[in-house]
């Protein structure tokens, strides 16, 4: 690269990651992390050659048609890519990445978090012991459901959804998973593929999702869903909000069909869903599956070899349009 690329950082990254930058590119930042809002994606579209934005920024269809033409490339610092519409993106030439493969152990250490706290009434004890309001113990006191033994069923075996796969094995846990595809025998290391997503529900004592939101995978989780899972069945979102119609979730909650959920992504975001917090038994995260120290470096990495490699003329490792 010659002259140095004028790149946006929509949002605050890792220092790391800033710092590499502005050796490569001319970077503009955005220090306060404050929200980007449309209007700004598409003034800002106008100054700059790359965007590297995060998932809470949102490439419409009304959006991208207002882009600027300088605009050449959206280096995503996220590995869904629901917030960008793709079909627009490529009519208008403008190459799209993401980070794959850096966030997996970060994403399942989150899944397994919420599947214990949710198994074992996390929030109960942790609030009742920092409210001291822990007055009494008996052998009926803070009764949970154990996870040794029982079958988890995860919906998506992509990357995160195989290191979840190890980790719950390390408990003992017996694996099945639905997919679009099975995997190889050789890597699936016992678990056990369901074609049919209805036969992997109808087993599933924990359920955990790692599917991207697509048209089919929108309110994959409803009330005809939750009805098929057997009765306590407790389940985890570490994936995106929009896979469960939330309604139907509180539903199965009150009816008692569901045990507990373990939840660290909504339908709205930032902000999640109040009507939740009436539940004792659902365990809540603000969408931090991938917010760790070594994975915000990795992500922002990635993002910039994207980066480079297109400013140099190579394609993009991780491009998906």
């Amino acid at each position: 690269m010659n002259k140095k690329p004028v790149l946006w950082i929509t949002r605050k990254l890792s220092a790391n990651t800033e710092s590499r930058a502005s050796e490569n590119y001319q970077v503009i930042l955005n220090p306060e992390d404050t929200l980007v809002s449309p209007e700004e994606l598409v003034e800002m579209s106008h100054e700059v050659d790359a965007i590297l934005p995060c998932h809470s920024e949102v490439f419409s269809q009304d959006v991208v048609q207002h882009l600027g033409k300088r605009v050449q490339i959206i280096a995503n610092h996220s590995v869904g890519v629901d917030h960008c519409d793709l079909n627009a993106l490529s009519a208008r030439g403008i190459v799209v990445t993401n980070t794959p493969d850096v966030l997996s152990d970060a994403t399942a250490e989150i899944a397994m978090l919420l599947l214990l706290g949710a198994a074992r009434r996390a929030i109960e004890g942790d609030t009742l012991v920092r409210k001291n309001e822990w007055k009494h113990w008996s052998p009926s006191f803070m009764v949970g459901h154990q996870i040794t033994h029982k079958c988890l069923g995860i919906i998506g075996m992509g990357r995160v959804g195989q290191v979840m796969a190890k980790r719950a094995a390390g408990f003992d846990m017996k694996i099945h998973y639905h997919n679009r595809n099975r995997l190889d025998p050789a890597i699936e290391n016992g678990a056990v593929f369901h074609q049919e997503l209805e036969s992997l529900l109808k087993i599933s004592n924990f359920l955990s999702l790692h599917c991207p939101t697509t048209n089919e995978t929108r309110g994959l989780m409803n009330e005809r869903s939750f009805a098929l899972l057997p009765d306590n069945a407790i389940i985890i979102n570490t994936a995106r909000g929009a896979l469960i119609e939330e309604d139907a979730l509180l539903s199965a909650l009150t009816s008692g069909k569901i045990a507990a959920a373990g939840l660290d992504c909504f339908q709205n975001e930032p902000g999640g869903n109040p009507n939740f917090s009436q539940f004792k038994n659902v365990f809540m995260l603000p969408h931090i599956g991938s917010a760790t120290h070594e994975t915000r470096d990795a992500m922002g990495f990635r993002a910039l070899d994207n980066l480079d490699d297109f400013f140099n003329g190579r394609e993009p490792r991780d491009r998906v349009t």
